[in-house]
């Protein structure tokens, strides 16, 4: 026979009560922790999480929407408040939309109907419709990397400070002398290429340095965009001293453009990346790259969600914003 909250209480000596706190999520002495743990192992206890999720109303699950499961920014994020909300008792639901908005949609009405307690989406649709289901029902939603206007007075969210981001790389450029600068950037109608761009363009500005549209490219946030981005910015501006690549994948790919067209970094081109330090250290010479908080973004958007589904939404969504780093490395040439 199974065991029970009651075999755990008979062989620890707690009360049924202390033991419930503890199944639940909530926090003991460590003396007892260590002894339900004990106790827990030795008697082979499982929750039955079907009967909890009927006598609570709910499902002690989590659903989590992203965009590609591949990419590795994602990856580490989910990694880091997977951790989180296991430790609270959670399980995590992780639906990939592959960048389209009716799979997101989909996504949302499943989540919804495997009844999860909340949502964090990393939005691929621009006015959030996919989400008001979640509204109408309180289900809290915390929202990564992306604001979505329409529902700024419901979600919370957590971002990085864009804008101060992009233009952090871009004054490195122009203080090492650089002023034919080129950027890639995500798709025009998504929050975080907006604001590194507009980043850029105050770099630009804060140095009397005009801003040239031709030198813009939107790519599309994968490898094998930054990879043709790459090409096609060095093709038809072969008087660039410097390129701004604004997110890991198409990092990858624009080194890996240039060094398929013999292009010398930074003896013959400057470059900054964005996001992933294992990257800086692979590439040769090792790269300058701004570093996102990742998984501080995971524990933050985590810890956010927990205090929504313990004490309620209070009418005021949370807006967090965190700061980026550029670490310095040996791919930008002082000129």
């Amino acid at each position: 026979m199974a065991a029970t909250i009651k075999d755990i209480a008979r062989e620890t000596g707690l009360s049924i009560a202390t033991i419930s706190k503890y199944v639940n999520g909530g926090t003991l002495k460590e003396k007892n922790r260590i002894a339900v743990e004990r106790a827990i192992k030795k008697l082979d206890y499982h929750v039955n999480e079907y009967a909890r999720g009927l006598k609570s109303n709910r499902s002690r699950t989590v659903g989590v929407i992203i965009p590609e499961l591949s990419n590795l920014f994602v990856t580490q994020i989910i990694t880091a408040m997977e951790d989180i909300l296991r430790q609270h008792g959670y399980s995590v639901i992780i639906c990939d939309c592959h960048t389209d908005e009716k799979l997101e949609c989909d996504a949302a009405k499943f989540l919804i109907g495997k009844r999860v307690d909340g949502i964090i989406n990393m939005p691929v649709c621009r006015d959030g419709r996919h989400l008001r289901p979640a509204k109408e029902q309180k289900i809290p939603v915390v929202l990564i990397d992306r604001s979505v206007p329409e529902l700024s007075s419901y979600a919370d969210s957590v971002l990085i400070d864009n804008a101060a981001a992009a233009r952090s790389a871009v004054e490195h450029l122009l203080d090492n002398g650089h002023r034919r600068i080129g950027i890639i950037v995500g798709p025009k109608d998504v929050f975080t290429s907006q604001q590194r761009l507009a980043g850029f363009v105050d770099a630009l500005k804060s140095h009397s340095v005009e801003y040239d549209e031709q030198l813009v490219i939107n790519s599309d946030y994968t490898l094998h965009g930054g990879y043709e981005s790459m090409r096609a910015m060095l093709k038809t501006h072969p008087d660039l001293t410097a390129i701004f690549v604004t997110n890991y994948e198409m990092t990858l790919g624009a080194v890996i453009a240039a060094n398929e067209m013999g292009i010398k970094i930074p003896q013959e081109l400057s470059l900054i990346g964005f996001d992933n330090m294992d990257l800086s250290r692979i590439a040769h010479p090792r790269l300058t790259i701004v570093t996102q908080p990742l998984e501080e973004i995971g524990s933050q958007v985590a810890r956010i969600l927990l205090d929504r589904l313990e004490n309620g939404y209070t009418g005021v969504p949370m807006k967090i914003t965190l700061s980026t780093t550029l670490q310095i490395g040996a791919s930008v040439r002082q000129l």
